[in-house]
């Protein structure tokens, strides 16, 4: 069963919405291996286009839904999507984006995602013309052949500006089987165990999504929370029962600073197995965590790209203060210097690893990324780090400059790009900084140009025109003059380092 609010639905009721919806797709015309591209919120539907999709052997390419029209358009473009299925609500900031003839589908925004994103009534419906979803799916015929799985392709900017398509290549028998025991592992989930599920992130971004498709196919009872809320998400473990959840440690944060009597009031002994990644999770709060929910909190370190070779537990965090873990199944690690030979241990170095559960992968269309990010078989995100004399992962530093804010991936280039192109902006440079709730936050450092009047009010409503709000620096600086080395670029470690100061950057 799936909850959302007071809504739910069983799993017989679902799969029937999947064949009706596999069916229809599949009388798109489009060809195995099509991708099938939603905009959706955590809601029933995002189950059905995800598991419809993949009976056809066609990827599904999540959407964050912050993203702006321009941003859309180059990702259904890149991906080579022939349709999109979006909720009702985020219609209007990309509409203008979409292709000409473009197939769409719209799905009407359920009531209790309309009451936590404050959205008017008049947006949670279906536009006159559109396809409506819901009865779009119900016409159709059901699925007859038997179901294919297919692998979604997740959009991330990784190491360079312009997002990529992660895109895996087919699954073969005995890594499915290996896939479900790491699930096991690192995700705690298991068929048949009894096990009610609370969904707080959004699906859109990799481990939640592999997290809540895991659940979906054990038959785990799962809880849609529509918006992450500390309080709410106490009442929801207490009103259900939940046994696992996945989540980052800004979640972490936002719950330790609830007042003592609320966190006294809500039992959440239920809990069994909380897991958490996407962002470094400092010790204080890691150690706050455990003293609160007991030693139900373990952690794994992974990316899009390499699946989730590295996981601990609460005992480990314990004994090991500040590791992301040591490799299990089918996790491969190894640190290597600059000149490609291996460091020593304790040594820190750039990270290669990969999950050999999970299948190799091509960033679509750009061979030449997919190859600069491997050796050896494993790949690198940029990360830093160690391995100490038992094994354990420890993180140092981001050879790259993308930054985590609250476990969102960003990538400053394409602000700079961005920012450069606004009258008065002569240069700039786009960093993180720390930031005790989201782990950083993005600063903007500007040059402007001779006599040009900016003001950071107006820098930030210029790139929410443009970007995602959660890509538009909190921070604005202006400076006479951008520090600079001796090629001419700008010397952007001058600007950070000194906000780093007694701090750790790390992150994946």
């Amino acid at each position: 069963m799936i909850i959302s609010g007071e809504r739910q639905i069983d799993y017989p009721a679902l799969h029937a919405r999947i064949r009706k919806a596999a069916g229809g797709f599949a009388g798109l015309g489009g060809r195995e291996g099509t991708p099938v591209a939603m905009m959706l919120r955590n809601d029933f539907t995002l189950f059905e286009v995800v598991a419809a999709a993949a009976a056809l052997g066609r990827p599904v390419v999540p959407i964050n839904w912050h993203l702006k029209a321009a941003e859309v358009r180059y990702i259904l473009d890149d991906s080579g999507a022939d349709c999109l299925v979006c909720h009702a609500d985020l219609l209007p900031q990309i509409r203008d984006g979409l292709p000409d003839g473009f197939k769409l589908m719209v799905v009407p925004t359920p009531p209790e995602i309309a009451q936590a994103f404050n959205i008017p009534a008049e947006l949670t419906q279906v536009p006159r013309g559109l396809t409506d979803w819901d009865a779009w799916r119900d016409g159709q015929p059901e699925l007859t052949e038997p179901p294919r799985r297919g692998a979604p392709m997740f959009y991330t900017s990784g190491t360079t500006g312009m997002p990529k398509g992660v895109k895996r290549m087919p699954m073969r028998p005995e890594q499915a089987a290996a896939s479900e025991r790491v699930g096991a592992i690192a995700y705690g989930i298991k068929p048949n165990d009894n096990q009610v599920v609370l969904m707080n992130g959004p699906m859109y971004h990799s481990a939640p999504h592999s997290y809540g498709m895991l659940a979906y196919r054990a038959g785990c009872t799962i809880v849609l929370e529509p918006r992450f809320d500390p309080e709410d998400l106490l009442q929801l473990v207490e009103r259900h029962r939940v046994t696992h959840m996945h989540m980052v440690p800004t979640m972490f944060v936002r719950l330790l600073r609830l007042p003592d009597e609320v966190k006294r009031h809500y039992d959440v002994s239920s809990l069994r197995f909380t897991v958490h990644g996407a962002a470094p999770c400092p010790v204080e709060v890691k150690r706050a965590m455990i003293d609160w929910w007991g030693p139900v909190i373990n952690e794994y370190f992974g990316s899009t790209e390499t699946g989730i070779p590295v996981w601990h537990s609460a005992e480990e965090a314990l004994k090991k203060p500040g590791t992301v873990g040591r490799a299990i199944e089918g996790g491969v690690v190894k640190i290597f210097r600059p000149d490609g030979s291996l460091c020593d241990v304790d040594e820190p170095g750039e990270i290669y690893m990969r999950q050999a559960s999970v299948p190799d992968f091509d960033y679509h269309g750009k061979a030449e990324a997919r190859a600069e990010a491997g050796r050896d078989g494993l790949v690198s995100v940029g990360d830093v780090g160690y391995l100490d004399a038992d094994g354990y992962l420890f993180l140092c530093d981001r050879k790259r400059d993308m930054v985590i804010s609250g476990g969102v991936n960003i990538y400053p280039a394409e602000i700079e790009n961005a920012l450069i192109t606004m009258d008065g902006v002569r240069d700039c440079a786009v960093f993180g900084i720390p930031d005790t709730e989201y782990g950083e936050r993005l600063c903007a450092c500007i040059e402007p140009e001779t006599n040009a009047k900016l003001s950071a009010e107006a820098v930030q409503a210029y790139l929410r025109d443009r970007l995602a709000n959660f890509k538009v620096p909190r921070e604005i600086q202006f400076l006479d003059a951008l520090p600079r080395e001796a090629t001419g670029k700008i010397f952007k470690r001058k600007l950070r380092d000194p906000y780093w100061a007694g701090h750790i950057r790390a992150g994946i």
